[in-house]
């Protein structure tokens, strides 16, 4: 078994990837970002946390689109929570191979639209309404099918409520999932024949 798991081990580090395979045309990326987590152990106790799940279908080579939900939550010991949430669309596009950074990494922009909001208890200021951001980030590729992120985005939320505009910059940090399409599975079948 030993063997085996060496051989194995050997046969995935000389084969080699470039970050070009997963961001093909007719592929599916799957993931998510965490940004804010904080948990604060003096008091006041601050519990933060911004989970943003992704899904997108690459079009074309390095252009991918799809969907994102966000869910973030902001409490501390005896002050007001605050609740984020967000739906929409999201565009993605990567740099194309002569600006690849590092072997296996990948700078791109992202760009979302859709519907979110940011409400306070307690009577704080509360918007809901139209939500975007844009920005960029780099991927850096582990295996030829998951990719690290981090991503620099400026967010902003108009709408109605008590405040009319919120806006900040987001740091968040997260994974990918890049999963063949038919076109790349009939390809990786032929190569192997």
């Amino acid at each position: 078994m030993k063997k085996f798991i060496t051989i194995a081990i050997a046969a995935i580090c000389c084969v080699g990837f470039h970050a070009s395979a997963q961001i093909q045309e007719g592929n599916v990326m799957v993931g998510g970002n965490l940004a804010n987590l904080n948990l604060g152990l003096n008091t006041p106790k601050v519990f933060s946390l911004d989970i943003t799940p992704k899904a997108a279908w690459f079009v074309a080579d390095n252009v991918a689109f799809g969907g994102y939900v966000n869910l973030g939550i902001q409490t501390a010991q005896g002050s007001s929570t605050t609740t984020t949430y967000g739906v929409g669309a999201l565009g993605r596009y990567y740099t194309g191979k002569d600006v690849e950074v590092l072997r296996h990494g990948r700078l791109y922009g992202e760009a979302t639209l859709g519907i979110g909001g940011t409400n306070v208890s307690n009577g704080g200021g509360n918007t809901n309404g139209l939500d975007f951001s844009f920005g960029p980030g780099f991927a850096y590729f582990i295996t030829p099918s998951i990719g690290l992120e981090t991503l620099l985005k400026y967010n902003g939320l108009g709408g109605f409520g008590d405040q009319g505009y919120q806006s900040k910059l987001n740091l968040s940090f997260g994974f990918q999932i890049y999963l063949p399409g038919k076109a790349t599975t009939k390809k990786i079948k032929s190569d192997l024949k």
